[in-house]
């Protein structure tokens, strides 16, 4: 029994400008990832349209009190903003199921009341941060003054819509700033409704804007428009790279980046518990498909318990059900697109080239709905060169590596490019505060994988993983720009 009916899901296929919702010609299908089906099309923003909607957010910003407003008042619109986010859960989940990867079960149970409290987080910090006072000679007085940018604008990723956007743009509101977002177009739907539920909790019309379009067209001129003061995207490295030289070339202006990833999970032998350990493991590679910038992607395991721990992997792997995001039985989602797909099977094929060694999956499952099922796929016997380990894959492919003492486990948790999460598992704490130190990423876990409901808790990379970081009070300060005041108290009377 579905959880929902694809066919009646009503979208709202527009831009979002001036508090209303836009329509224009359509010019891209979006398709539904569990049968391959379009679904709908959806205009796309060029750059005469997206200057409509910068210059919108910015006469917001400028005429509306948002920016001026008491910060408590701020705080109280992003509340009743998260609060009807909560009550919209029976639409919002099915929006933002039907043309993603995200299975209804899991937005109903996660994204929508994750995405809720992450504006609540920032609706508190609305009036935590501010300036201070400097210490200068003592005929002086000298302050630091915080002040929003102004517009800022947003691109975010297809994998996790609902709660990409809570992270940009909850940020960017508390702090005093309008946005313009540019959704991923394959699942652009959820933040149009997301940006009627803000006016309706009192942003200001205008504030919120949202523009549709591709990368190539509606992305680079939100990027290169002068009016946009500071930029923030998640998504691969490639764009995110791309994205900071215009930001360069046409600024220059601030980025905040959160890009790709190719994260280690570093199992030593005393870790406890196996049965729970596989899972967690399990769980990081295979959660959304292995559609997540964080995923453990690389097991890195000492020898002694490499064998055992791999074969439970594989039977959790073997336990997994395929099927649409509206299927509540399924356990697996889909891949997002025919070529990530095609993408995905050919780097195990050249992964299995160089010398990899197939211990289960390797492929797509035959059959099924329609859309492209990536079978999860443990890959061992692999080398740090090959492009398993190389590369960002972002599917269910594990790929795995043996170790004898601290220091060679260490060696190969590095990885030449990326840096943005890691995994420790062990139930030494010495042994695990020593590998916190030594590994160079944005985040690590210890003896757990992935995000809590711990909102204070940054997140973001090293190296080519990204620039800046979103959540905690980092991401609010990202959106805010520093003013230095010194007054001659001599000069004064």
């Amino acid at each position: 029994m579905s959880s929902f009916n694809p066919q009646t899901v009503a979208v709202p296929a527009g831009h979002f400008i001036g508090g209303r919702l836009v329509a224009g010609p359509p010019a891209l299908q979006v398709r539904r990832p569990s049968d391959g089906q379009v679904h709908a099309d959806l205009p796309l923003a060029d750059a005469t349209l997206v200057d409509e909607a910068v210059q919108n957010a910015w006469q917001a910003w400028r005429n509306t009190d948002w920016a001026r407003r008491a910060p408590r008042e701020r705080a109280r619109v992003l509340r009743r903003w998260a609060d009807l986010i909560e009550q919209s859960v029976a639409t919002l989940a099915p929006l933002e199921s039907v043309c993603s990867t995200r299975p209804w079960r899991d937005a109903t149970a996660w994204d929508v009341p994750f995405t809720a409290e992450g504006l609540r987080f920032f609706a508190e910090y609305a009036d935590k941060l501010g300036g201070e006072v400097a210490a200068t000679q003592h005929d002086h007085l000298g302050m630091v003054v915080a002040e929003p940018y102004g517009v800022v604008g947003a691109i975010t990723p297809w994998n996790f819509p609902l709660v990409m956007m809570s992270w940009k743009v909850g940020a960017a509101l508390a702090a005093g700033n309008a946005v313009v977002l540019k959704p991923s177009e394959l699942t652009p739907y959820s933040a149009v409704r997301l940006a009627e539920l803000a006016v309706q909790a009192g942003v200001p019309p205008g504030l919120f804007n949202v523009v549709q379009g591709d990368g190539r067209t509606t992305g680079e001129a939100l990027t290169r428009h002068p009016r946009i003061a500071k930029m923030t995207f998640t998504g691969s490295t490639r764009t995110g790279a791309a994205i900071m030289a215009s930001c360069a070339l046409n600024g220059p202006k601030p980025v905040t980046l959160e890009l790709g990833g190719k994260s280690p999970q570093l199992v030593f032998d005393d870790a406890p518990g196996i049965d729970r350990l596989a899972g967690v493991i399990a769980g990081a590679i295979t959660g959304n498909a292995g559609q997540v910038c964080v995923a453990g992607s690389r097991l890195i395991v000492q020898r002694r318990l490499a064998e055992p721990l791999v074969e439970r992997i594989a039977q959790r792997f073997a336990a997994l059900r395929p099927g649409a995001t509206w299927d509540p039985e399924a356990t697996l989602p889909p891949i997002i697109s025919a070529p990530q797909a095609a993408r995905i099977v050919d780097i195990i094929e050249r992964a299995r080239a160089a010398g990899a060694q197939l211990r289960c999956g390797g492929g797509l499952f035959d059959g099924g709905p329609g859309g492209a099922y990536c079978q999860p796929t443990l890959l061992e016997g692999v080398d740090d060169s090959n492009p398993a380990v190389q590369e960002e894959i972002f599917g269910p492919v594990l790929t795995v590596q043996t170790f004898d003492d601290e220091e060679e486990g260490l060696a190969l948790a590095a990885h030449p490019h990326y840096g943005l999460a890691a995994g420790v598992h062990t139930a030494d704490i010495g042994r695990a505060l020593r590998a916190m130190r030594a590994l160079s990423a944005g985040t690590v876990w210890i003896n757990r994988y992935g995000r809590s409901s711990d909102f204070v808790i940054p997140t973001g990379g090293y190296h080519q993983s990204g620039i800046g970081k979103d959540l905690g009070r980092q991401a609010v300060e990202a959106n805010l720009r520093f003013k230095s005041v010194l007054i001659d108290l001599a000069a004064t009377h």
